[in-house]
């Protein structure tokens, strides 16, 4: 059976939905865990019933109500995220998910309420009247259930639409491709944030914390962005440094706070909660999302623009590279096209056809090789002993001519860069070897382990003034030079020595 790769979109989204899966586990065993602990080693809830006179029973007052309660919000989570959200985002029997979605949260109204009458049921009897006791406490989980399985389904609907939702946001698209990405993992966190604060502190009774959580994270998420997408990038360009920014984000959470007050003015009657939310927040802006904003874009944004420029360096050295390639094949295939017709002229074509297939084990090798970033070292060994046989046929028939060669047989794995040595042996047949005067070259090459040696020296003579490479430096050289420094930066030596009447070169590799 051949099984097909899937989607990477679907992929993606099968994996958040394990994590979540496994995050929203943990967190129910963590609180499974913490009612287990307070029923063995704490009071619990056990003040509020000795308060009131009542008998009081670990398990059927506080254990059983609790552990109900948190494990019917963790079950009705994992329908509602896994289950019935998908597949409304989806269109999907819509009716069907809806009427799931409702009985659901009926049922956990009614486990909710049935749980409090156990674990709060001091309450009972503080009121007169049993049934508006009773009243109270359904309108109590009816509010809480009602409103944290709304937020679930947000949840559930923004992880499913989130992104789609943000695509059609216009104003998004001048800023960095990655800006919807990093919008839409905030708000998931943020909402995460409210679901774990809104299960484990009752809104009934934890107004403040509730107020804060809906205050202040959205307002620094907010704040961050604006801070790395448009604050910074702009005093940037005008040169502007921390001290400016830090100082112009102390005025902006100021004005920031005011108006937050003046929205929220009507909510301080009911008790401190606003004010402290609107205390933390301006504290958090400052201490917090202002030096954070700052690290982030110095370690992403800044960082991204240094890797953009080695880029464009490296494009530009490779270009280079590429042009310097280029220059080097059509100077060999002439040089040994002029070796051939000097050794027709002398050998009146009775040698060569030996020196045709040599030169054509040269060209298959710069065709085909040549165009490789690496090859094996044993090719290009190859190839240099193709270069220096044809160069002998031009010279044997002068006996003032000594062409010395030691060059080992490569038998390992290395890799070099193609066409890297021949510069040398080139450059030293054509400005060592006189055919009228006394002249010699020594070229040897070993390696070992993975560092080669290579050695070239040979005679300098004194050109004639109508020789027409007198005045030709030739490239050979430079480019070999540049390669050198581009492809194997810190790991080569070149030595380039030149007397009166010799000229030497010693290159050292590091091949491993």
């Amino acid at each position: 059976m051949i099984i097909l790769s899937g989607d990477p979109a679907e992929t993606k989204t099968k994996n958040i939905n394990q994590l979540e899966f496994w995050i929203s586990t943990t967190l129910y065993i963590l609180a499974v865990i913490g009612i287990c602990t307070s029923t063995s080693y704490g009071t619990a809830n056990a003040y509020r019933f000795i308060e009131n006179h009542i008998s009081y029973s670990r398990l059927s007052n506080f254990f059983l109500p609790e552990i109900f309660k948190i494990s019917i919000l963790y079950i009705s989570f994992l329908l509602i995220n896994f289950c019935f959200m998908p597949q409304l985002a989806k269109k999907n029997n819509i009716v069907l998910n809806v009427v799931l979605t409702v009985i659901v949260t009926g049922v956990s109204v009614l486990i909710w309420m049935v749980a409090n009458t156990y674990s709060q049921a001091d309450r009972l009897i503080e009121d007169d009247d049993i049934g508006h006791a009773y009243d109270i406490l359904f309108g109590e989980a009816f509010t809480y259930i009602f409103l944290l399985y709304l937020l679930f389904n947000i949840y559930a609907y923004f992880s499913e639409k989130g992104m789609e939702l943000l695509e059609k946001l216009s104003f998004l698209k001048s800023f960095n491709s990655n800006i919807k990405l990093e919008i839409f993992t905030s708000i998931k966190i943020w909402l995460i944030t409210l679901m774990v604060f809104a299960v484990v502190f009752s809104p009934t009774r934890d107004y403040e914390i509730v107020v804060i959580c809906l205050i202040a994270p959205p307002v620094n998420i907010i704040f961050v962005f604006l801070s790395i997408y448009y604050t910074i990038p702009n005093l940037r360009k005008i040169g502007k440094g921390f001290g400016r920014y830090f100082w112009g984000n102390v005025a902006i959470s100021a004005m920031i706070c005011l108006l937050l007050l003046l929205l929220l003015v009507g909510f301080m009657r009911n008790g401190p909660a606003v004010p402290i939310a609107l205390i933390l927040t301006s504290i958090s802006l400052i201490c917090i999302s202002t030096p954070l904003a700052w690290y982030i874009y110095k370690h992403k944004f800044e960082k991204q623009t240094e890797i953009q420029m080695l880029k464009t360096e490296l494009g530009k050295s490779d270009a280079s590279l590429n042009f310097l390639k280029s220059q080097i094949n059509p100077h060999f295939l002439f040089n040994a096209l002029n070796t051939l017709f000097g050794t027709a002229l002398q050998e009146k074509a009775e040698r060569t056809g030996e020196g045709i297939q040599k030169l054509g084990d040269m060209m298959r090798f710069m065709l085909h090789e040549n165009t490789q970033d690496k090859i094996s070292l044993t090719r290009e060994v190859e190839y240099l002993n193709n270069y220096i046989d044809l160069q002998k046929l031009r010279t044997s028939r002068s006996a003032d001519i000594s062409i010395d060669s030691h060059i080992e047989e490569q038998l390992n794995n290395l890799q070099i860069t193609p066409m890297l040595l021949i510069p040398f042996i080139e450059n030293a047949f054509k400005h060592g070897i006189s055919l009228q005067q006394p002249s010699y070259i020594k070229m040897t090459l070993q390696t070992k382990e993975s560092t080669l040696y290579f050695d070239v020296s040979n005679s300098i003579y004194i050109k004639a003034d109508n020789d027409p490479e007198k005045l030709k430096s030739g490239i050979g050289l430079e480019n070999v030079k540049q390669r050198l420094a581009l492809l194997y930066h810190g790991k080569h030596e070149l030595i380039i020595r030149e007397s009166a009447n010799e000229f030497f070169v010693h290159l050292t590799l590091q091949l491993g």
